[in-house]
């Protein structure tokens, strides 16, 4: 059965990469105890593509920014449904500052549906 994926790509100020990493570690402990497959957050390191459009480019990054690309993988779209929402429930998230490292309005999230898995 093709695996379903939350996406993520986020604009970070490179000084707060480590502010982001902590958040992200105790993200991934969560989701992973409440059922999701895999869990990767990425910073950007090889973004001046030579093709296409560069990540800073379609993400509009300011000066002193970089990119991070994550993931959650989970079994289906219900699977994900039902995992979200035992995460929104764990005590453990209500640790989270209040105020994230990161711009929330400039977050760009979609879940996928797999079609071609290897």
């Amino acid at each position: 059965m093709p695996s379903y994926v939350d996406g993520f790509v986020i604009p970070v100020p490179k000084k707060k990469v480590a502010d982001y990493r902590r958040i992200a570690a105790l993200g991934g402990k969560v989701w992973m105890k409440h059922g999701a497959l895999a869990y990767f957050e990425c910073v950007g390191d090889d973004l001046d593509a030579k093709f296409g459009i560069p990540f800073p480019k379609a993400f509009d990054t300011k000066k002193g920014e970089t990119v991070v690309f994550s993931w959650i993988v989970y079994k289906s779209r219900a699977h994900r449904d039902r995992v979200n929402a035992k995460v929104m429930k764990d005590p453990a998230m209500q640790t989270m500052p209040q105020s994230m490292p990161f711009d929330c309005s400039r977050v760009v999230y979609g879940g996928f549906k797999a079609i071609v898995e290897k």
